[in-house]
């Protein structure tokens, strides 16, 4: 198994696996059901992921795309059987909006130990037809677990939040996390942004697992993000152009 990825027990059945050496800090989880397994995102692809995900189980895996940007698909190419937004459909087949060149200096913006075997000559961001198209209310059966899809638009348009129901974990993408949240690129729109975090506020929630940074969250966090873009729109604010406004745990950069 690589040394590049970080696994952490989120329960018996399910793991985090994570990018640590990384300034994005990236997670993936793998969720392991009855029938078969759930990869939810699968990271830079600057390792191969699969060989740490087919050491943590046996199963058939699925691989669900939060969203379409680079640090959420690079290890795509490791696997066959990939869902993904209907609103999304055609950035994963052949219509990525992020130049290779600016997916590359992101790629490269902080020092980084990447490893031995890795070519950045050689990457390039993944691009292949998905094999299933998820849509809002959408329910994903792994066997003896649910994982409910909901369409949170605003980060990009075809966004999703996964919530397993019996447990009450939000899988949050990029939508919930301790950092900056970007919701000033082309592709962004902040008030989409601030309605998805309004509606994930009222499900019933035990734990935040999200695509960035520190796991260890307060389910709090969702409804202090909440109350910053209502302060934002309040102002008058809510425009893209206006800056990164800070908070507590958090920034939105609008």
């Amino acid at each position: 198994m690589s040394n590049w990825f970080t696994v952490e027990k989120i329960d018996h059945l399910t793991y985090a696996i994570s990018e640590y050496k990384h300034w994005e800090q990236t997670h993936c989880y793998l969720l392991i059901g009855e029938k078969t397994s759930l990869l939810i995102d699968t990271g830079l692809g600057v390792a191969d992921i699969k060989s740490v995900v087919t050491d943590l189980t046996d199963k058939p895996v699925q691989v669900v795309t939060t969203h379409v940007h680079w640090d959420h698909i690079g290890g795509h190419k490791y696997f066959n059987n990939i869902i993904v937004h209907e609103k999304e459909e055609s950035w994963l087949n052949g219509k990525f909006p992020i130049p290779l060149k600016i997916v590359k200096s992101n790629l490269m913006k902080e020092p980084c130990d990447f490893p031995k075997d890795f070519d950045l000559d050689g990457y390039t961001i993944f691009q292949g037809r998905p094999t299933g198209i998820l849509k809002d209310s959408d329910v994903i059966d792994l066997g003896g677990r649910k994982l409910e899809v909901y369409h949170t638009p605003g980060h990009s348009p075809g966004h999703i939040c996964l919530y397993e129901r019996s447990k009450g974990y939000l899988y949050s993408g990029d939508l919930i996390y301790e950092g900056t949240l970007y919701a000033f690129y082309p592709s962004t729109n902040p008030s989409d942004f601030m309605n998805s975090v309004s509606r994930m506020s009222k499900l019933n929630i035990t734990r935040i697992l999200p695509g960035h940074y520190s796991l260890d969250i307060p389910v709090t966090l969702i409804n202090e993000i909440k109350d910053g873009f209502s302060n934002i729109y309040s102002a008058g604010n809510l425009k893209q152009g206006n800056g990164v406004f800070k908070f507590s745990h958090f920034n939105i950069h609008i």
